[in-house]
């Protein structure tokens, strides 16, 4: 069988960077992508010393053609996709009074719409290696907050309710075509996204790692078992 291939988008740090590494290290060909070039450079080159086969895409998650561009870059390299990892996000705080559109914006187009689009430019390849073997999987990146909204993140915790409610409706549509989605919906992760709290450690959160475990534990469940979604609670937080 031809090696099979993932596309992470937002990993060149975090979350993101710890899922492509785990999965090149279990032997995927890596589309690897996120919006500043000289972040995911270094990180490309990071993961390529660790002899993983990466194709880099720089690209903004809220600009149409960027999408298209890094799926089709994916294509021309690998011509295959078995998993798609939807990690690109943003979080901006603050109370809903004062939310400035700008950024409501942001959060919908790189959060939510963004996951969607990717999800339907790439869906010919998923159904393709869901015909080949039976379990074509698509990750998506939501947040406790997509689960429990939070205050003072509103619009944060509005994106996340709506994937997990696309990876749901995904399910739906393309389970019969060999294709699995689930949904990730941690809390406090220690990345750069949490550098904001304060009353937290960052050795008391969830780590990276921990996610990029869970990838590799739905890939290694049978066609037969569905997981729409899995829940990280951080030890000792209430929900």
């Amino acid at each position: 069988m031809e090696a099979r291939a993932a596309l992470i988008t937002g990993g060149s740090s975090g979350i993101g960077l710890a899922i492509a590494r785990a999965l090149g290290q279990d032997g995927y060909r890596l589309t690897v992508s996120a919006r500043r070039p000289e972040k995911l450079h270094p990180a490309a080159e990071l993961l390529r010393d660790e002899d993983l086969d990466i194709e880099a895409v720089p690209g903004n998650m809220a600009e149409e053609d960027h999408i298209k561009g890094l799926v089709e870059r994916h294509r021309e390299r690998f011509g295959r996709l078995d998993v798609l990892v939807n990690s690109a996000g943003v979080g901006i705080g603050g109370p809903i009074a004062q939310a400035e559109t700008k950024k409501l914006d942001m959060q919908l187009d790189v959060n939510l719409r963004a996951v969607y689009l990717t999800t339907r430019e790439c869906l010919p390849m998923l159904k393709k290696a869901g015909a080949e073997h039976g379990k074509a999987l698509v990750v998506n990146m939501a947040s406790i907050a997509g689960k429990y909204g939070q205050g003072w993140l509103a619009a944060y915790s509005a994106t996340k309710f709506g994937v997990v409610g696309l990876t749901q409706a995904l399910h739906k549509e393309h389970a019969a075509d060999g294709i699995q989605a689930t949904a990730l919906c941690p809390g406090f992760v220690n990345t750069a996204m949490t550098d904001w709290v304060e009353d937290v450690p960052k050795e008391q959160m969830i780590q990276p790692e921990d996610i990029a475990e869970a990838v590799r534990y739905l890939l290694r469940t049978s066609p037969a078992c569905i997981v729409p979604e899995l829940q990280f609670i951080r030890a000792g937080a209430s929900m």
